[in-house]
């Protein structure tokens, strides 16, 4: 996926269990979707955290931002509870969204297979930017509220 790209609508669950659509989620304003490798790793309790922690500014430009692994609900619990983290994290155990949006590995890395990632969504489910690095924890969330400031 590249700005300008629309992304499909797609249903999960999140770490209650609670089916999600996209489209649900970005009648709210702006999402900023940032696939992660693994729940409670080093580098995505880092970067789950940072966005987290800019969370006020993310709704100071009405978006927020929503994990996805594929992890099930249940590590995705354990995972936003553990960090107070107050965003909706995705479950895509089957990795077909990961698969759409071009997230997921071909080949494995330490068994890592979704790439660290990021999609900052338009209300028209239109691709604003893409944040990519793997291991610039903080970046994503840094660069997604700078494409969002920038949007405004």
């Amino acid at each position: 996926m590249n700005p300008g790209d629309q992304v499909s609508d797609f249903e999960l669950k999140d770490e209650t269990g609670t089916p999600r659509r996209l489209s649900t989620l970005l009648q709210d304003g702006p999402v900023v979707l940032f696939f992660y490798p693994i729940a409670s790793s080093g580098g995505c309790t880092q970067e789950a955290c940072h966005f987290r922690d800019l969370a006020a500014d993310f709704a100071a430009v009405g978006a927020q931002p929503v994990g996805i692994s594929g992890d099930d609900v249940t590590a995705q619990s354990t995972f936003a509870t553990a960090h107070s983290l107050g965003y909706p994290l995705l479950s895509d155990a089957g990795k077909k969204v990961a698969k759409e949006m071009g997230a997921k590995r071909w080949w494995l890395r330490g068994g890592l297979q979704t790439k660290r990632v990021t999609f900052v969504i338009g209300q028209d489910r239109r691709v604003i930017e893409v944040i990519a690095s793997e291991s610039k924890f903080d970046r994503h969330a840094d660069e997604a509220l700078a494409a969002l400031k920038k949007a405004a």
